[in-house]
């Protein structure tokens, strides 16, 4: 069943998602684009060297005008297609055949400099603006990112030697970044050595990513492969994702930005994913987090090769909060720290943050894990005014290595464990907290508890 769902992806000319459920598993509504056009009809030369972004911004403008007309398909054929920053339009598919690659310019002056995020308040990385990403969309609806197995390439490179050099003048870009957008898939494709992020939907709905592999060399610095960003109805399945620093990393903007914006990441749906993060986490949660994140189920993931497993990162002026979040049927294999919450993590935007907005992290359910070749089994250090509650860890089996005589590191945190090895901090072990401790996420389809 899931071959031939993934097939009729791949053909279909445009893909919508049942908006009325969020998670995994839902049959898409395929409806076949009745417009077509080559990116070859608009002089585009897929030599590797002719740069062809005025070729995709021609193609795309020209389908816009069948917006109305049951949208239009961009087809992109084999070659080598060298672009600077682009944007998409509603009811368009960008389809990459097999052998296509859209190679991101390395020269800068081919990426336009937009402002920052308003949930961040300035780039990430260099006060101020920030390089608009390689593929973009605002304000869109039913957008398809698609194809036969095609790659888009970042060509990052440049962009993380100018970062290890400080010589960043603008924070980097990203390789696709849907920004308030609403029915996106991103599905079929290899995404290599982005810039910075590799797929980041902020403020969008309805989003679904599935069937794509994301990688970037061990070495990259700080960069993520799938970030949902202010985003909620998002579907996450069937990906491999390695990369320098995080995996998958859900967040919700930067301190007194994020908390004045308000927009929460929540109904989060991840399964069946394979995730490697060399330096950081492959499953992250903040530690921009303002706007809050909650309602998110992961499961059925194995996770590898990574410094961190599942973290959860936090500080004193976030605010927001993480809650109702379940994360069951994980398969863990060399990984530093298996799971951990720190409420010491991350910077400021700038000196305005409220050092009083503490941030909520509540109700965290882990089940069901596996763990080989573990150096620390959990690291749980909260926050003194804001300590982290009600977490439920159950059925926990990790073989720790000899590197490392400690397995647990607790502080500042209150839960319940059962049948957990090796056994986890007296603060997690009190049975009287069970029946509140933990979380069973209600409300999906069929409105039955998880666990």
């Amino acid at each position: 069943m899931l071959v031939a769902l993934l097939l009729l992806l791949a053909v279909s000319n445009a893909v919508r998602v049942d908006g009325d459920g969020w998670q995994c598993g839902l049959n898409p509504t395929l409806d076949p684009r009745p417009h077509s056009v080559s990116i070859l009809e608009f002089g585009a030369v897929g030599d590797g060297k002719t740069l062809n972004t005025i070729a995709f911004q021609n193609a795309i403008f020209y389908l816009k005008s069948f917006a109305d007309k049951g949208g239009a398909q961009l087809y992109v054929p084999s070659g080598k297609w060298l672009t600077g920053s682009f944007n998409l339009t509603s009811h368009l598919t960008l389809f990459l055949e097999k052998g296509a690659i859209i190679i991101g310019s390395q020269d800068p002056s081919h990426w336009e400099v937009v402002e920052p995020l308003p949930s961040y308040g300035r780039g990430l990385e260099v006060p101020g603006g920030r390089y608009q990403s390689l593929i973009n969309g605002y304000k869109l609806n039913d957008v398809v990112i698609t194809g036969n197995n095609g790659t888009i390439d970042g060509m990052g490179m440049v962009w993380w030697e100018w970062f290890n050099s400080h010589s960043l003048n603008y924070s980097r870009p990203n390789l696709v970044e849907l920004v308030a957008s609403d029915y996106v898939v991103v599905s079929n494709l290899t995404f290599l050595n982005s810039p910075a992020y590799c797929i980041h939907p902020v403020y969008c709905s309805n989003v679904h990513i599935q069937n794509v592999s994301i990688s970037t060399p061990p070495e990259s610095p700080y960069t993520v492969g799938i970030v949902p960003d202010s985003s909620d109805n998002v579907c996450i399945e069937d990906c491999i994702v390695v990369m320098g620093y995080d995996a998958i990393s859900l967040k919700s903007g930067w301190d007194e930005y994020g908390i004045a914006y308000g927009r929460p990441t929540e109904n989060v749906h991840i399964r069946r994913v394979h995730l490697s993060a060399i330096s950081g986490s492959t499953l992250a949660f903040g530690s921009d987090m303002s706007g809050g994140i909650s309602n998110v189920l992961v499961e059925h993931v194995h996770l590898f090769n990574s410094n961190s497993g599942i973290e959860f990162r936090t500080t004193k002026g976030r605010g927001g909060y993480m809650k109702e979040i379940v994360i069951s049927d994980i398969q863990m294999e060399n990984i530093y720290t298996a799971i951990a919450a720190k409420g010491q993590c991350g910077s400021h935007p700038d000196d305005k943050f409220d050092p009083n907005a503490l941030p909520l992290l509540d109700h965290i359910t882990v089940k069901d894990v596996t763990g080989s070749n573990i150096t620390i089994a959990g690291s749980f250090n909260g926050i003194e005014e804001s300590p982290f509650t009600n977490i439920c860890l159950s059925n926990i089996t990790l073989s720790t290595n000899s590197v490392s005589a400690i397995t647990w590191e607790c502080s500042n945190v209150y839960g319940f464990s059962e049948s957990v090895l090796p056994e986890p901090c007296p603060d997690l072990e009190n049975p009287s907290n069970s029946s509140s401790s933990c979380f069973y996420l209600l409300n999906i389809s069929a409105k039955t508890a998880v666990l």
